[in-house]
């Protein structure tokens, strides 16, 4: 999988890393109810009052700045976070409308990078022209003071231990990896770790758009940045302005059904994929049924999990690296034909393929480097809600239910959710409606067989929101937006750039 499509399809938190998409408000007192416009609540003048230094990047048509936040809302005057932001101005023609934040989700994607490499180029000209394209990696993350928690051969090892655990030795491995993962944030990042909520960036944003001169918030969102833009919007329910939440997430379910029905996900994404499949000629799952594509796919699990094959690198492919190699494909639809090669290689027992897609999945470098992306990916998660399981014995009481929503998925995801009970800060967010009274009209889009985000997550969003309209893409892979449907296109394009949203319930293919 390329990156510019992985920038596109962002959404990490699945099984096999043990990070797991969440949702929920995490720490910070919310802002002044009677703050509006570019008015800074109590106590936080100096944040709202900064200037931005804008210098150029090093990259062409773009400009950058840093921006301080406070590290902590509820005590502002116990230092300060440094923030990256980024930038590309209107391109003209016609009225500059004002700033356009966007976000890839995660958590953990790099905003800024997202922005340099796809959406300052690749969105709509029509709204590039009228926008400033403006990005800020959220605290934690990527030039935001990153979390760091593993080094690279630590990271190694961590992605290939056995998530389908088959007996008390191989559970406590499994758990002992986990702790070891915990530790090493502690120990690397444990001074932010407290401080890097959903609700935190949600309140940094506001910040940003103040200091853009801009009275309300013009943001696209996509998967867990539809959390984060939910967030804002119930936070600051008069500055959201043109909101669009692509791919969203739920507010108000808890860790272990966000879990869940992120498993049934992949399994109706495996569905699609192993229905294109069997009609190939080169579909290495056989070519009779999507039940016999499933089968052929949980015995070359079985077998790697027995025998590891050689990858053309150090390191082996085993069931959990394949698992997540196949996972990563399963975000885009464009992938499949790369996953159908790779799934054909390791047949041959050439893993190179599904590590390399599983590679691009945990943005690991050829070097062995591996971005930050994973380790605040489980810093924002287990902050945002309470762990799907306090144990071992939980999880494998709820083996069966994850099962029952993925065959071929479940029990690796029911204890990839394993993750956060050994988290060393509490998790200070808990499942709510987000209702986000008196704002605009926001446009929630969901697509009928997402993956990572259930379709029925966007109808629920978009019933909570008190202003949601919800646009329906009826087709396969993780959000809509600018991935080829013309009708979700224009229907985005035209509210973002006159502010009339699309119908409720508007449906395009």
């Amino acid at each position: 999988m390329d990156t510019s499509r992985l920038l596109r399809t962002f959404a990490i938190g699945i099984g096999t890393a043990g990070l797991f998409i969440s949702g929920c408000s995490g720490s910070g007192s919310s802002p002044s109810a009677s703050a509006t416009g570019t008015a800074a609540p109590e106590g936080l003048s100096s944040y709202y009052a900064q200037k931005l230094g804008w210098r150029d990047c090093g990259v062409e048509g773009f400009e950058c700045a840093t921006m301080k936040a406070p590290r902590d809302y509820d005590k502002p005057d116990d230092g300060d976070i440094d923030l990256a932001v980024s930038r590309k101005k209107a391109s003209g023609p016609g009225k500059r409308i004002g700033s356009l934040l966007v976000n890839p989700g995660g958590p953990g994607g790099s905003a800024i990078g997202y922005l340099q490499g796809y959406a300052a180029l690749g969105y709509p000209a029509q709204v590039r022209a009228r926008y400033d394209m403006v990005a800020i990696d959220p605290r934690g993350v990527a030039r935001s003071e990153p979390v760091e928690c593993l080094t690279g051969p630590e990271m190694d090892a961590y992605t290939q231990v056995d998530q389908t655990p088959d007996d008390e030795a191989e559970v406590k491995k499994l758990s002992a990896s986990f702790e070891k993962f915990a530790a090493g944030c502690e120990k690397r990042s444990g001074e932010i770790l407290p401080y890097v909520s959903t609700v935190d960036t949600a309140r940094d944003m506001d910040v940003l758009r103040a200091l853009l001169g801009d009275e309300k918030l013009s943001y696209v969102g996509a998967s867990y940045g539809t959390f984060l833009g939910a967030t804002y919007a119930d936070l600051f329910p008069e500055r959201a302005g043109r909101l669009v939440l692509d791919g969203a997430m739920d507010p108000s379910l808890q860790a272990i059904d966000m879990n869940r029905d992120q498993t049934a996900g992949f399994e109706g994404a495996f569905q699609s994929f192993a229905a294109d499949c069997v009609e190939q000629p080169d579909c290495p799952l056989g070519t009779t049924s999507t039940a016999d594509a499933a089968t052929a796919l949980k015995q070359l699990f079985k077998d790697l999990d027995a025998k590891p094959i050689p990858s053309g690198d150090d390191r082996k492919l085993g069931e959990s690296l394949a698992t997540t190699g196949v996972i990563a494909a399963m975000y885009d639809e464009a992938a499949w034909p790369q996953l159908r090669e790779a799934l054909a290689g390791a047949q041959r027992s050439d893993g190179s393929g599904l590590l390399s897609l599983a590679d691009s999945y945990y943005e690991r470098e050829p070097n062995g480097k591996y971005a930050n992306l994973m380790f605040a990916n489980a810093a924002v998660n287990c902050l945002d809600l309470p762990p799907a399981f306090n144990g071992p014995d939980a999880v494998e009481k709820a083996v069966p239910d994850f099962e029952k929503a993925s065959p071929v998925f479940g029990r690796g995801f029911a204890w990839a959710s394993l993750n956060c009970a050994y988290w060393p800060t509490d998790a200070t967010g808990t499942p709510h409606r987000t209702e986000a009274k008196g704002a605009d009209p926001i446009v929630v889009v969901g697509t009928t067989r997402d993956p990572a985000t259930p379709y029925k997550w966007s109808e629920a969003l978009a019933e909570q929101l008190s202003s949601g309209t919800l646009l329906t893409y009826e087709g396969d892979g993780h959000t809509a937006y600018g991935r080829g449907s013309d009708c979700i296109d224009t229907a985005i394009n035209t509210y973002l750039l006159e502010g009339t949203p699309p119908t409720d319930g508007k449906k395009c293919t």
